[in-house]
């Protein structure tokens, strides 16, 4: 692609316009909104690549070592816990590390083995405990949403949950739409008063006037630079280049990088934008609001999927320039926690080391306990 560095859009004071108007204050004041919010989508769109492979080829390996080893420490935990020579109280906390582990790692892993011996330290059945928990969310979806999500729903997977509520406030949206333009319809058939007329008469020439701002960019531009009017081989793919880009931001509304281009190709100059008329700056800033917006909406998509695809909580901030650091910081958090559960599970092979290992724990607060690495 043809990389063309765009020039800064901006109205500027001079002799002859010493102060701006409120709508050439609200133009440049958007113009450097959009700028920023296109700048931070670039940087998501750049890094998550990054991102993806970096924690596929270094932290997803750990993640599984550490994983293997504390279920390596279940095990060890459970048959120390057959041996004779522990107390009641040391038996009860052995339980309640063991189910508070093999209950993480059974959720994580869904083995068998690991809910059977969950069952032997907890008393419960770790696939009632998920049911049941996946029925409470059920229930508060239902009840909060207003909505029926059906009694076929496959109650061990938490994924379809999800699935099916999203898919019912779909529904519920499209009939929300539909009842609406419904009634939107009914209350066109009724007569209307003078002003309700004119007030619509109005909406529809800005709407059209907007839409006109944007096509006479285009026109200008797709005028002077079409290609199939020009001789020159590699004129014409370069102006081919350019006219793709073109015909995306008309398709897209994108008012800013057509000024821009303009700009570029010296098409218009400084002295053009600041004369830009007060009426067509209303409908500049009225496109770019909307522009603004999508690029709002889609930044705030990007950073949700990213978020959900690494198990990242939605509630996290984070930005472009953070995340390969925090990433860089889990990896040797990880790394660390590995070379703990490697001591810890030397501890828990021999008996009165877990003794000894369990006494310190008494010692602690209460919540130190399962403040272990594990």
């Amino acid at each position: 692609m043809l990389n063309i560095q765009t020039k800064t859009i901006s109205i500027v004071t001079n002799q002859d316009q010493p102060h701006l108007s409120k709508e050439q204050k609200t133009f440049n004041t958007l113009i450097k909104q959009i700028d920023t919010k296109r700048a931070k989508l670039a940087a998501w769109q750049e890094i998550i690549p990054s991102y993806q492979r970096k924690y596929t080829r270094d932290l997803a390996p750990l993640v599984k070592t550490s994983q293997d080893i504390e279920i390596e420490i279940v095990h060890c935990l459970d048959r120390t816990s057959d041996q004779k020579g522990l107390t009641s109280t040391e038996r009860r906390m052995i339980d309640d590390l063991i189910s508070e582990l093999a209950g993480k790692l059974a959720a994580e892993r869904d083995d068998a083995d690991l809910k059977g011996i969950y069952k032997k330290h907890s008393g419960s059945d770790f696939d009632t405990e998920e049911a049941a928990a996946l029925e409470g969310m059920k229930s508060m979806f239902e009840d909060v949403l207003g909505i029926d999500l059906g009694d076929d729903l496959d109650m061990s997977s938490p994924e379809e949950l999800m699935k099916r509520a999203q898919a019912h406030l779909h529904e519920q949206k499209t009939q929300h739409q539909a009842d609406r333009q419904v009634q939107e319809e009914r209350r066109a058939k009724r007569k209307k008063t003078a002003k309700q007329i004119a007030n619509e008469a109005q909406q529809l020439a800005e709407e059209q006037q907007t839409s006109q701002s944007i096509r006479e960019l285009y026109r200008k531009l797709a005028s002077a630079l079409h290609p199939d009017r020009e001789p020159d081989p590699l004129e014409r793919d370069r102006k081919t280049i350019l006219m793709q880009r073109i015909n995306q931001a008309y398709d897209n509304k994108n008012l800013l990088l057509l000024l821009e281009l303009q700009l570029e190709l010296e098409h218009i100059d400084q002295a053009t934008i600041n004369n830009i008329t007060a009426d067509r700056l209303k409908h500049y800033n009225k496109i770019l609001k909307e522009q603004l917006n999508e690029l709002e909406h889609e930044i705030f998509h990007t950073e949700g999927m990213f978020k959900a695809q690494f198990d990242i909580s939605p509630f996290t901030r984070l930005s472009p320039s953070t995340i390969m650091r925090n990433l860089a910081t889990d990896i040797v958090g990880i790394q660390y926690t590995i070379r703990e559960l490697k001591d810890d599970l030397l501890v828990f092979q021999d008996i009165k080391k877990v003794k000894a290992w369990l006494k310190d724990m008494r010692r602690r607060p209460k919540n130190d306990f399962f403040d272990c690495p594990f």
